[in-house]
């Protein structure tokens, strides 16, 4: 399926709904689940999830809901994640992910880190100064990142990282260069109390957000 398609297939509201809820749940969700939470029947709930499928929007995996395993333990059931692909459309085509990975090599081959990610803290400070007196979750999910609290509390996890062409191909640039923008945002915003580090983990953000005294 084509971007175009895959972004037209959330222009139903119920459809939306569900990719939204199943992008920001942090593990597999089923049917009922999905359904439920966006005030759907079943059935309904279950159509709209294998198009969101179909379109390469998410995708799915087979395991048992109740926990147990063994005899009687049922049959696996049907559950959805978002799909890692990316999507996007622009009238006429344009072709901004090449220029970007031709600029980070230039970049990195030159050596220029300390130049971009200071141009990046400048920025994130711009970005937090616009913001105030916005609180750190409100502007990184303005910004895309998705956060969540961890379960490592206070602690804000961020479970999409918007530059993650770039950063699978080129990760030290590009994550140092996401620790520096963070970084600046909170110093836009004023909050004294937290800070932005480097704790990789897969499928998400490089950076995590948390308070001063977490010394880890």
């Amino acid at each position: 399926m084509s971007d175009a398609e895959a972004i037209a297939a959330l222009h139903d509201p119920v459809r939306r709904r569900l990719y939204d809820y199943v992008a920001a749940a942090g593990h597999e969700v089923g049917r009922a689940e999905a359904a439920e939470a966006v005030g759907a029947q079943r059935t309904l709930a279950a159509f709209h999830l294998d198009k969101l499928v179909e379109v390469g929007l998410l995708e799915t995996a087979y395991r048992r809901l109740s926990g147990r395993t063994g005899p009687g333990a049922g049959r696996p059931a049907k559950v959805y994640r978002r799909a890692p692909g990316e999507h996007a459309v622009s009238v006429p085509a344009r072709d901004y992910r090449t220029v970007a990975t031709l600029l980070a090599g230039v970049v990195e081959d030159a050596g220029g880190d300390d130049r971009l990610n200071a141009a990046a803290r400048r920025h994130g400070r711009a970005v937090g100064a616009a913001a105030r007196p916005a609180e750190v979750g409100a502007v990184l999910a303005d910004q895309g990142y998705e956060p969540y609290q961890g379960l490592d509390a206070p602690s804000v996890r961020l479970r999409n990282c918007p530059f993650h062409a770039l950063s699978s191909e080129f990760p030290p640039l590009v994550c140092g260069m996401n620790l520096a923008l963070l970084e600046g945002v909170l110093e836009g915003l004023g909050d004294s109390g937290v800070r932005a580090r480097l704790d990789p983990r897969p499928g998400e953000c490089c950076v995590v957000i948390d308070s001063k005294t977490n010394k880890d």
